[in-house]
């Protein structure tokens, strides 16, 4: 019997970036749900404080040399893998010089940046091609941040009839993890791809998208959630509720290794 593949798309990965509740969970989890006997792969951004040097990232150069088209504009990807040897684990950076070179995540001193919009459909994008290029097709897609929350309506409209993802459960967990900078009202244009039309998209066409939008919009196509942190966003927790899909409530760092994957199990089995 082949082994079960879940697909770790995240915004943040400790020791890459600080410590927080998703990097932290984001780094423990593959490797426990690994050591369960899954197979896993595990893709962050490769932001600009990420230290290549000392994490030893290098280039995948027969995955990298793509061009993703947002808003008419191509933006060339590149892949770099870093290995964490105590987790016998790799983890894929999706890079890319307009994006990820700027020495933060999603803010300076400034405030957030305006791209974030186009970042996170680059990310995302770069995700699905880069996991078809390793001709790697998997059973669950789990995703952590806003950063990723793309993934559903990508994973259910524009690549729903790909044989490396049509079969794929998407299981988007909720984090505190609120931006304040709604996207542009030209986002929803902005991530349309084939498959995806505008009543796809009615929940966010047109509009400033906040916090609460893009989640609620996350959790619209996806399969399955889980609250990730003790306390949510109380307008994404009750459409969660309202939405009649499987979803788990939060659990401590002692149990949700476990509690996770026989979510999963159940989630593959229904």
């Amino acid at each position: 019997m082949e082994s079960v593949k879940v697909l770790y798309i995240s915004q943040e990965i400790t020791p890459y970036l600080p410590e927080t509740e998703i990097s932290v969970i984001s780094r423990k989890l593959p490797q426990a749900i690994q050591e369960k006997g899954k197979e896993i792969r595990a893709f962050m951004p490769r932001f600009g404080n990420v230290n290549e040097r000392r994490n030893q990232l290098h280039e995948v150069i027969r995955l990298s040399g793509m061009n993703i088209i947002i808003d008419d504009t191509d933006h060339p990807l590149i892949i770099k893998v870093a290995s964490i040897q105590s987790a016998r684990m790799q983890v894929y950076f999706i890079d890319n010089d307009d994006f990820f070179q700027r020495k933060y995540t999603i803010a300076d001193e400034n405030g957030e940046f305006d791209d974030n919009e186009d970042r996170s459909i680059f990310f995302v994008r770069g995700v699905l091609e880069t996991v078809k290029k390793l001709r790697w097709t998997p059973d669950i897609i789990h995703c952590h941040g806003w950063m990723t929350a793309l993934t559903p309506i990508y994973i259910k409209k524009a690549f729903n009839t790909d044989p490396f993802f049509k079969n794929s459960k998407v299981v988007y967990s909720v984090y505190a993890d609120d931006f304040q900078k709604p996207f542009s009202d030209r986002f929803a244009q902005k991530l349309q791809l084939d498959g995806i039309n505008d009543e796809d998209l009615k929940a966010i066409l047109g509009k400033n998208v906040s916090y609460t939008d893009l989640t609620k919009f996350a959790i619209d196509y996806s399969d399955a959630a889980i609250i990730g942190s003790e306390t949510v966003n109380k307008d994404v927790l009750s459409h969660i509720e309202q939405a009649g899909k499987p979803f788990l409530p939060y659990k401590g760092p002692e149990e949700y290794v476990e509690a996770y994957n026989e979510f999963y199990d159940n989630i593959i089995s229904k």
